[in-house]
């Protein structure tokens, strides 16, 4: 198990946060997402909590085999997804990540917003714990992307909000800019396979860290779009870009049946949606090949010099094969 928190600010309050989120999300699913790759949202409904109240329950599934590295697409089959759960009681959400494929593999992300500079080092409780966590400060603006994902458009040391004139964020920006806030995310990462926990783990919370940094550069990039939204309106623009999105996918039978293995889960919450009903043929990949006739692997007949000096003497060998005359598939 692998133990990280990871501080993101933002030049936003909690507040409008709460709406550029939920905008960032659903504009970026759609972004990533093409034929076949990308994220499937299979339920986003109201959800009430015992402990946290009212909240937001979602189910997706990530389709990514093509992102994976070329070591991890080796072992998995040709079309997997990993089930994204979440409950959102903001400021306080819970994510949760599995894959049936790999049921020892499990991602927890639990999230907290503060109107702060990412100064309370006791978000998650002061308690000790057994497992020594690493803290990771990501700044927006001047740590390093993937190149495949930079846009000059959301550069934030050249980008200024027009609506709200923030920006353009200099060198140290955190310790002076106003407002100011911080998303702070406890994420523990398991694959519990002797051999290649360590691996996983690592090249797991490097995606993480990829993906937080982009997510929330965009959320402020785009602040211009979604600043002037009210909480009905950019609810009403997640169900129509999720439609859009799913649309953009495309549906097609999972290699394996997803639902068929039961995970133990530490939180309760809805069951997950019915298992995407598979067809009755073999995809192509697991088609059985053709029959071919095998290949002879040597002559029936060889012509050997004669010792007498004779050139027309043959010496027939027996026919091996002769008992078997039925082609057989290479």
């Amino acid at each position: 198990m692998l133990m990280k928190e990871y501080r993101i600010c933002m030049p936003l309050t909690v507040d409008e946060y709460q709406i550029g989120q939920l905008y960032m999300i659903s504009k970026h699913s759609n972004e990533q997402s093409e034929r076949g790759e990308g994220v499937e949202v299979v339920q986003n409904e109201p959800y009430e909590d015992p402990e946290h109240g009212a909240g937001q329950f979602t189910e997706k599934r990530i389709y990514l085999n093509n992102k994976l590295p070329s070591w991890a697409r080796a072992v998995v089959p040709k079309i997997f997804y990993v089930t994204e759960k979440a409950w959102n009681y903001y400021p306080f959400t819970v994510t949760e990540y599995t894959c049936s494929f790999l049921p020892k593999f499990s991602i927890h992300i639990e999230t907290k917003y503060e109107d702060n500079k990412g100064s309370n080092d006791n978000i998650f409780g002061s308690e000790p714990r057994e497992e020594e966590i690493e803290m990771c400060v990501l700044d927006i603006a001047y740590d390093e992307i993937p190149e495949r994902h930079y846009k000059e458009s959301e550069d934030l040391r050249h980008f200024q909000s027009k609506k709200t004139t923030r920006g353009i964020l200099q060198e140290g920006w955190i310790d002076n800019h106003q407002p100011i806030m911080c998303s702070y995310k406890l994420v523990t990462v398991k694959f519990e396979v002797w051999g290649l926990q360590t691996r996983v783990e690592q090249f797991v919370h490097k995606v993480i860290r990829d993906v937080l940094l982009l997510g929330h550069r965009q959320a402020f990039a785009w602040v211009d779009e979604w600043i002037d939204m009210t909480m009905e309106e950019v609810r009403e623009f997640e169900r129509a870009t999720q439609e859009a999105t799913n649309l953009k996918i495309g549906s097609f039978p999972p290699a394996i049946n997803i639902s068929d293995t039961l995970l133990p889960s530490a939180r309760s919450g809805p069951s997950s949606a019915p298992a995407t009903p598979l067809t009755k043929e073999a995809p192509e990949f697991l088609s059985v090949p053709k029959e071919r006739p095998r290949k002879k692997s040597a002559p029936e007949t060889l012509t050997l010099p004669d010792p007498s000096g004779r050139r027309d003497s043959i010496f027939k060998l027996p026919n091996f094969f002769s008992w078997n005359s039925s082609p057989q598939p290479e």
